[in-house]
């Protein structure tokens, strides 16, 4: 059993055994709608996970519904019932335990920012640098 939340609390949820994947995705509905170059993504079948609280929803494109914390805006589930029938996509980074379903695959990769096969050599800061 995992568990997670909004990042004001408001709404909280479980979720039962593995997931089919974990992903990262990068199509720009997905950026845009979290504001990131890429969004973690672990899908479940919709009645593994248990939701406390109501989350809001915006159709954000067809056949598809983004759930959210209205109060902090958190994303946290999408849904489509034509692609995904019976299950739901559990944003990854609204885990208690972020390391609960590690990402085994990048999806939609042609949508990439152009920039994101180099982000890994990037140089790496524990903290802010100084200076």
């Amino acid at each position: 059993m995992a568990a997670g939340r909004c990042q004001c609390g408001s709404i909280s949820y479980d979720v039962e055994g593995d997931p089919v994947y974990s992903a990262l995705c990068h199509c720009a509905d997905c950026r845009r709608s979290a504001g990131a170059p890429m969004v973690g993504w672990a899908l479940f079948p919709e009645d593994k996970l248990r939701v406390n609280g109501t989350p809001a929803t915006y159709a954000s494109s067809e056949n598809v519904t983004r759930h959210f914390c209205g109060t902090c805006g958190s994303g946290l589930f999408y849904s489509n019932a034509v692609t995904f029938p019976g299950m739901v996509d559990i944003q990854t980074a609204t885990l208690d335990d972020p390391s609960a379903f590690p990402p085994s695959i990048h999806v939609q990769w042609a949508e990439a920012a152009p920039w994101m096969a180099q982000a890994h050599g990037l140089p790496k800061f524990d903290r802010y640098p100084e200076g």
